[in-house]
């Protein structure tokens, strides 16, 4: 029983490093030229609108901090001739209603009648826009034109209660969305169906990888299809009949190509401290001095005839933290994290290992 125990058991390991030799032996997957690239002209457009949401539960704007609200309710209500008087107006108290700005995005080839998410946010002291609704509001673009109409009851994910000495909220109350609340009035015309080619442009300017989907679109679609304009833009030879032009481009969208390697990089927030690095990432020998830390990296080379590399930090000459594990920038990290290095300590090191030449990554602040 034991043998034969010892048999599956060595047949599994077997097997487990076969696949696993399988899986290093991969190459990296490859990426089609719709996740690279999208198609010049054919984008998002973002639109706005000055609105009301009315029937709040006693949390609306308070309209003697906020008179654009009251103003804007007596225009409305003169446009359905309503008239106010003018001493009663400005005394007029509305803890109902909301002044908001009104945003969506107008999708590319939206059609009139179709309808598009809509975001509502306040732009007055109202305290919460739960249960209220959003009363007919013109979607302008860049040019002052109406794309959309905006209308409906605001969804709002979030929750609050008050009580003499005591409050409680989950989430924001002052913003809500109203799912197909707006409807296309006006289309946005593009070049997309004009000329006889289309452009491509590249998320990511890159020579590498420009030339790689020009090689690819020319070896699937035919010698010549595809040019390169330059690390970003490559055009293509397209059909002019509409038809024969959106099989064409879904044809093209999906060709595979095998991606670039990334770049070495480093990305740090200083607002958390937070650092984030990819696997490329590595630093030369250097020695660093930053108020009360010291750090000292060595690349040496071990009997085997393999690089050592080790790390050491010193504070206040008391403390001595040796790591051995490889001369890399993760291990630069932790030991000045160890240490108590605030992000600013740690934001001044790596701006200083860059300019010195000791950072091997592009350094990006966000």
């Amino acid at each position: 029983m034991t043998s034969q125990g010892g048999k599956f058991l060595s047949r599994a390991a077997i097997l487990a490093a076969c696949t696993l030799s399988l899986l290093w032996a991969l190459p990296a997957s490859a990426e089609r030229i719709r996740d690279l690239a999208s198609v010049q002209g054919v984008r998002n457009n973002q639109l706005v609108g000055y609105g009301l949401v009315v029937g709040l539960d006693n949390s609306g704007d308070q309209t003697t901090q906020t008179p654009f609200t009251s103003q804007s309710v007596i225009n409305m209500l003169a446009q359905m001739g309503v008239n106010i008087p003018q001493d009663q107006a400005r005394s007029l108290q509305l803890k109902n209603v909301a002044a908001v700005m009104v945003t969506a995005n107008h999708p590319p080839f939206a059609r009139p009648g179709q309808t598009i998410d809509v975001t509502v946010s306040s732009i007055g002291n109202a305290k919460s826009l739960r249960g209220g609704t959003l009363l007919m509001t013109q979607l302008k673009g860049a040019d002052g034109q109406t794309y959309a109409m905006a209308q409906g009851s605001v969804v709002v994910s979030g929750a609050g209660a008050a009580a003499p000495g005591a409050q409680i909220q989950v989430n924001h109350l002052s913003a809500g969305r109203i799912p197909g609340g707006a409807t296309v009035e006006r289309s946005v015309p593009t070049s997309f169906s004009q000329g006889p080619y289309v452009v491509y442009e590249l998320e990511r300017s890159d020579f590498e990888t420009a030339r790689r989907v020009v090689e690819a679109v020319n070896r699937s679609m035919g010698p010549g299809v595809a040019q390169a304009l330059d690390g970003r833009q490559i055009r293509v030879a397209a059909p002019e009949y509409p038809d024969a032009r959106v099989a064409f481009m879904g044809r093209l969208e999906n060709i595979e190509i095998q991606p670039v390697q990334a770049d070495a990089k480093v990305v740090m927030n200083p607002r958390t401290g937070s650092v984030v690095m990819n696997q490329l990432v590595t630093i030369e020998a250097c020695a660093i001095s930053h108020g009360n830390l010291s750090v000292i990296v060595s690349n040496e080379t071990g009997p085997t005839g393999n690089p050592q590399g080790s790390v050491r930090l010193a504070q206040d000459g008391t403390n001595l933290l040796a790591l051995k594990a490889g001369t890399n920038l993760a291990d630069v990290v932790k030991a000045l994290n160890s240490l108590g290095a605030n992000p600013q300590d740690l934001l001044a090191i790596l701006q200083a290992m860059k300019a010195a030449g000791a950072l091997r990554a592009e350094l990006e602040i966000i």
